[in-house]
């Protein structure tokens, strides 16, 4: 890690600079209070328009576990790359390798603002642990341990 001027907040076209994710896949508008290679939170704003509330399910919509933990791994790659001079989602991909202890506690539905608290609790070479916790309001809705790992995009083999 090198010590370079990482904003306090990224708005969605910072997030996108550093991770490669897009509609419907990119799920967090905004990450706010980043400390570099420590912790951050990312934001996501809930809307009954996403894909996922077609089918999960109909008449109570109910935000999937799966796509919570993704929007924790998200927010979690955003501080990765964030953190790091040089790099971008032009020349790395942060690779989710394990996810630990995930435990869903409170249903997240549309309307609903979940803050994803993320924080680092340790790196070796380009492996990274973190803890995440998400929240609407007061409420815990979901938390896990995880690890990611950060491979520059040169070496990620392509099935083309």
């Amino acid at each position: 890690m090198t010590s370079h001027s990482v904003p306090a907040t990224l708005d969605i076209g910072g997030i996108m600079a550093r991770i490669p994710h897009r509609y419907p896949m990119l799920l967090i508008d905004r990450v706010i209070d980043i400390v570099p290679a420590e912790s951050c939170i990312g934001i996501k704003n809930v809307s009954a328009n996403e894909p996922c509330f077609q089918g999960h399910f109909p008449g109570h919509p109910i935000m999937p576990g799966v796509l919570i933990i993704e929007a924790m791994a998200q927010t979690s790659a955003t501080l990765v790359v964030a953190s790091m001079e040089g790099v971008s989602c032009d020349t790395h991909i942060v690779y989710f390798m394990t996810i630990d202890s995930a435990r869903f506690r409170n249903p997240v539905v549309p309307g609903d603002t979940m803050h994803i608290k993320v924080k680092k609790e340790r790196t070796r070479g380009n492996v990274w642990k973190f803890r995440g916790e998400a929240y609407v309001g007061e409420k815990l809705c979901a938390e896990a341990t995880y690890t990611a790992m950060l491979v520059p995009r040169d070496q990620v083999q392509s099935n083309a």
